[in-house]
């Protein structure tokens, strides 16, 4: 696997999850990660996604500043820190790498799945009401 997450669980709405997803950094080579989520009927969406080069960052307006990606490239982790959580935030998440294409405008790539070829298992966010 190149790309591991982990952290999802299970929260009570105002409750705070951090999920790391951890790179394979001595074989994959990556411009952005960004963290997707879908949930049961709906369509996936991005949610934000961080540069590795300079740590750039987008986030999506629903998450915006209840959510803070960081990433450590040290040790080839990314992390989504969820705070303020409501129950709409209830999905699968999932990170990916762009290892293509060099972050030129971040908010048009974050938001093309189709940039990002190399995806993790996904890990469970629910959020009671």
């Amino acid at each position: 696997l190149l790309l591991v997450e982990s952290g999802g669980g299970l929260v009570q709405a105002g409750g705070s999850l951090r999920l790391s997803c951890v790179t394979s950094t001595s074989t994959l080579d990556y411009h952005i990660i960004a963290w997707f989520r879908q949930a049961p009927g709906k369509e996936r969406e991005a949610v934000s996604c961080i540069s590795k080069r300079d740590g750039a960052t987008y986030y999506a307006d629903s998450v915006k500043g209840r959510f803070t990606i960081s990433r450590d490239i040290t040790n080839g982790t990314v992390a989504l820190q969820l705070n303020n959580l409501k129950a709409e935030d209830t999905a699968t998440y999932s990170c990916a790498a762009d290892t293509y294409f060099p972050p030129t405008h971040l908010p048009f790539q974050c938001n093309r799945a189709s940039l990002f070829t190399t995806w993790g298992q996904g890990t469970q966010v629910t959020v009671s009401s």
